[in-house]
């Protein structure tokens, strides 16, 4: 593999222990603000130091703590794209991406740089300074400049957590474009599904600086192993669960008994399922389908094209709830009208089976 990451490094709240590889597919590295997301960016690109373990990018090692190799960040031809540009404010667009390139000549320099400026849609802007940029502006000038450097390998923190949701869109699909072109070990981290699902075909999970899962995408989202990794992947309907026989298992939080691929001497401690996989059902076969169940409105919640509802399963009393599910504003429109109890279904296919 081109890169080859296996460190530890202690921390105040716990041990941070890196350890995969990646290719020349992008790799998503998902996890809440304080996973170690951002250490193992840094403790890759030289910028902090590991306490044992090796880092490897083509089989040249960047780091070894056994034969003590620790090459400097500016040696390691690792590019850094921040979450806040860090660009240089008193250099134009120009000078900024040309800062590392290596090279004497100027019109080499001058040729990458104009290549560059057209790559990522900055023609014109070349003499303008940060400040005269937009946000998404001066993050495609600070892509250019980590590209400027011709590296072997490009880590992205969080690039896009800075900008506002139209120059989001805008940037994430710039990031989409390199990354495919790049063809070579790029690392995006960040803490939204949604964009990690987006950019990267490969995902792995951090959680409290353990590596929690990885896999392709699909498998992460689809199929995840445990609570946690489901919880972290967006999970938001899950319970306590018993089997009670091949292919059915009862979910002790919401009273119910569901169908399921499942073995009988399975030992599952969870079973849940996405807000929007959860149906609700429109005709008679429907309601008398496995995983149908009578439920009560508790209260929506509205976005501008979704509305999440909040389901109380078996009695219309109480003010908690059991599921949310998430339906489209059409949905929305047939459903809310119709007379409760509503039938919501919990499609055996979408039912994830968990361990603690």
């Amino acid at each position: 593999m081109p890169l080859e990451v296996h460190f530890e490094k202690k921390l105040p709240s716990y041990t941070l222990s890196a350890d995969f590889s990646a290719n020349e597919e992008p790799l998503a590295i998902l996890g809440p603000s304080g996973s170690g997301k951002s250490m193992t960016l840094r403790c890759i690109a030289g910028l902090e130091r590991p306490d044992r373990g090796t880092i490897t990018l083509n089989g040249r090692a960047l780091f070894d703590s056994h034969q003590r190799i620790d090459i400097p960040a500016r040696h390691r031809e690792v590019g850094l794209l921040f979450q806040h540009y860090a660009l240089f404010p008193h250099l134009n667009v120009a000078e900024n991406i040309a800062f590392g390139i290596k090279t004497s000549a100027g019109s080499d320099r001058g040729a990458r740089v104009r290549r560059l400026l057209s790559e990522v849609h900055l023609e014109g802007l070349e003499n303008r300074l940060p400040r005269e940029l937009s946000g998404g502006e001066q993050q495609r000038v600070a892509l250019a400049r980590a590209l400027a450097i011709e590296p072997q390998a490009l880590l992205l923190d969080e690039p896009l957590s800075a900008l506002d949701t139209y120059l989001r869109s805008q940037v994430e699909q710039q990031l989409i474009l390199t990354l495919a072109q790049f063809r070579r070990p790029a690392l995006y981290v960040t803490h939204t599904m949604e964009e990690a699902y987006r950019i990267a075909p490969k995902i792995l999970v951090l959680s409290k600086g353990k590596v929690a899962a990885s896999g392709s995408r699909e498998q992460i989202f689809r199929h995840p192993q445990t609570l946690e990794v489901a919880l972290l992947t967006g999970l938001k309907n899950f319970s306590r669960a018993r089997v009670i026989s091949a292919g059915k298992i009862e979910a002790t939080d919401w009273n119910c008994a569901l169908r399921c691929d499942i073995e009988a001497s399975a030992r599952p401690a969870y079973i849940g399922i996405r807000a929007h996989h959860i149906r609700f059902a429109i005709s008679p076969d429907e309601a008398a389908s496995a995983n149908a169940f009578p439920c009560w409105l508790v209260r929506t919640s509205e976005a501008p094209f979704r509305v999440t509802v909040y389901l109380r399963l078996h009695s219309p009393e109480g003010d908690h709830h059991h599921l949310q599910a998430e339906i489209t504003k059409e949905n929305w429109f047939h459903l809310k009208d119709q007379p409760q109890p509503w039938r919501v279904l919990l499609p055996p296919d979408d039912v994830l089976v968990l361990a603690s």
